[in-house]
């Protein structure tokens, strides 16, 4: 068993927000990630490895302890069922927002509303604050798509620039939370090697305080 610590990394715009903190630490991978077939590769740090693997993987990883820290969203993290990690650090990148959206105001139909959403848990919540009884309708992408072919009245997704809604109709109704990347660490290993993780995490937090 190895005594490196693993940090695992979710693929795409996390990753590649997250490398140049990486490099600014002196943890960068020591291979393109782009191009190695390698699941696990070390970093210039000896002590430090990581794993690129799903966004909705990272937290399962750190929460099991096949990771001792994790990158991931907000959002993902506001899914998670379940208490073996702590989230200790607002990594500050890849902001955007969950937003409830739908058509011009008024054009939704009557009754029970339907929302589209892979957030299933945060639109259960939203609602149940808004003391709405609404049908959750549980997709895994293009939820514009919902409102524009009668599936569902709104929707609840994931908004950066607004670009996407716009070109397809829609327009965002509420803003229900702000997302940027956490970092977050396995409550065992925390405890276990503290001194060692915490170093880790100071590193992060300087190199976050000279972007």
């Amino acid at each position: 068993m190895t005594d490196k610590i693993t940090l695992a990394i979710s693929k795409g715009r996390i990753l590649k927000e997250t490398i140049p903190l990486l490099e600014r630490m002196g943890m960068a991978p020591v291979e393109d990630l782009g191009k190695t077939r390698k699941l696990l590769i070390d970093t210039e740090n000896p002590d430090v490895r990581v794993v690129v693997i799903r966004a909705t993987d990272v937290p399962t990883y750190v929460q099991y302890g096949a990771a001792d820290l994790g990158i991931a969203g907000k959002d993902i993290l506001m899914e998670l069922e379940g208490d073996g990690l702590y989230e200790v650090l607002d990594l500050g990148i890849c902001k955007c927002r969950l937003m409830l959206a739908g058509k011009q105001a008024g054009t939704q139909s009557g009754g029970r509303l339907r929302v589209a959403t892979k957030y299933v848990k945060s639109a259960q919540q939203y609602f149940a604050q808004q003391g709405k009884q609404v049908e959750i309708i549980k997709l895994y992408g293009s939820m514009e798509l919902g409102p524009l072919t009668g599936l569902t009245d709104l929707i609840v997704d994931l908004v950066d620039t607004g670009n996407t809604l716009r070109a397809n109709g829609l327009q965002p109704i509420d803003h229900i939370a702000d997302i940027s990347s956490r970092l977050v660490a396995n409550k065992a290993s925390l405890k276990v090697r503290f001194d060692t993780l915490q170093a880790v995490i100071s590193q992060f937090r300087n190199a976050i305080a000279e972007i």
